[in-house]
């Protein structure tokens, strides 16, 4: 049929005025049976002191077997051992809705379920233990996770535990775990974003893996605060930030204060990229590439109030090449941490072994070293440039054992460095003048074009 512009303007105007006029009218909440199907179809009750187990798994089979979210009304639930089939949507009332954990291995778990959504849930975990390698929330060899707009609280052990799984976390509020905040082992590519970690037992946000493998997780735009250390030990627990035999992983643009450790730790963690974090309040290392890794690049973070601000080592197990880059490091302390011993390097801006470019950072009040070039023989192909030093111990120390290979320390200004500007070390023992003019009794280093004053 043909269509006139006349005809096409009547039809539209009609289908205007007779279409749901969803602009037009006083905004009111959607029933809940717009956003998906009511539990209370399947005789779940919020409120009661019953235990709500039964009811709520049946309602979540039926629904994920034709992909329809269950929609929660605002209450509690008293819940647990709750089974997430493939495909399974929980949606509750942001900030209403309150599932209360009574027992079992976890509140929810899901085991080869993909497509699961878990939405705008409160999920307490009243404290009660967990059992080792499990969270309050555990999903295994799962893809298509998605769990967002949620809070979980009060967790007896880790609040989240993904294994060999996919997909996002995302803008959710995790208070009070009293292990870990979220736990990922062998993802098979993460996004964790958005999400604040506060007060927990061991560690913020882990990315695990069972093996060097590559992981590709990205950790994002979190907040992270107060991270205890309450398993012990010497840098195993009290990290915001912990990245463990995964590569390829990027932390970036997270604010991280008061951790017990680091803020972020890479332990054997190739080509992990540690990029725009705002760190304060760290009782170690603020940033750690450490052991058997390969490729980390630190760059642009602000650092402020650590025992020691960056650093890249362990090249006796391996860890090598780095680019430490544009970072702000400020007001650092001698004081250990429990669990350290007091020698350990504390008071330094910035520590460095094999194959590292170490170039325009500033840093200002390190009261033992700016910035440190090697350990005994662990020195190799290390690049010192452009850097700004401020009150200072050391300005620069360079290792000048035998054994310990070339630097390049040039281009940098020192201000303030209260025991010399560049100076020669044997492991912890100054064993040179201040080299700022350079020196020809160490051919391996090229010292020129700094500024001392």
């Amino acid at each position: 049929m043909k269509i006139s512009r006349r005809h096409f303007i009547v039809r539209t105007v009609t289908g205007a005025i007779t279409a749901p006029a969803l602009f037009a009218i006083p905004a009111v909440a959607a029933p809940l049976s717009a956003l998906g199907v009511d539990a209370v179809q399947f005789r779940v009750r919020p409120g009661t002191s019953d235990d709500q187990t039964l009811a709520l798994q049946r309602a979540l089979d039926q629904t994920a077997a034709t992909r329809v979210p269950l929609v929660l009304a605002p209450g509690v639930y008293r819940a647990g051992n709750l089974k997430l089939p493939a495909g399974a949507q929980l949606v509750g009332v942001r900030g209403a809705t309150r599932l209360v954990f009574n027992g079992g291995p976890s509140l929810l778990s899901a085991n080869q379920a993909d497509s699961l959504t878990l939405s705008g849930l409160i999920l307490d975990g009243a404290g009660l233990p967990l059992p080792r390698g499990r969270g309050l929330v555990t999903v295994v060899a799962a893809r298509g996770v998605k769990i967002g707009d949620c809070e979980i609280t009060r967790a007896g052990g880790t609040a989240i535990m993904l294994e060999q799984s996919e997909g996002e976390v995302a803008r959710n509020v995790i208070n009070d775990a009293a292990n870990i905040g979220l736990h990922s082992f062998d993802a098979r590519g993460l996004i964790v974003s958005g999400n604040i970690v506060r007060r927990a037992g061991n560690g913020g946000i882990w990315i695990w893996s069972s093996e060097q493998r590559d992981d590709g997780s990205i950790v994002a735009d979190n907040r992270i605060e107060d991270t205890q250390a309450r398993g012990g030990g010497s840098g195993q627990n009290g990290n915001a930030i912990n990245v463990f035999r995964a590569s390829n992983v990027i932390a970036r643009g997270n604010r991280i204060r008061n951790a017990a450790f680091s803020a972020v730790r890479g332990n054997a963690a190739s080509n992990i990229q540690i990029v725009g974090n705002s760190c304060s309040g760290l009782g170690e290392v603020a940033i750690y590439s450490e052991f058997e890794f390969e490729g980390s690049v630190i760059a642009n973070n602000t650092i402020d109030d650590a025992a020691t601000g960056v650093s890249v080592t362990n090249f006796d197990k391996g860890g090598r090449l780095a680019a430490v880059q544009g970072n702000l490091i400020r007001n650092l302390t001698r004081n250990p941490p429990d669990g350290t011993e007091a020698n350990q390097g504390h008071g330094t801006g910035i520590t460095v072994q094999a194959d590292t470019a170490v170039t325009g950072n500033v840093i200002e009040n390190a009261p033992s070293v700016g910035i440190e070039a090697g350990w005994g023989p662990y020195l190799r192909d290390v690049s010192v440039t452009g850097n700004v030093v401020r009150q200072a111990g050391y300005g620069i120390t360079v290792s000048v054992v035998s054994g310990a290979g070339a630097a390049v320390i040039a281009n940098n200004l020192i201000t303030g460095a209260k025991r010399g500007a560049i100076v020669g070390m044997e492991w912890n023992k100054a064993v040179t003048g201040d080299l700022i003019a350079g020196s020809s009794a160490y051919p391996q280093l090229a010292i020129n074009g700094n500024k001392a004053r």
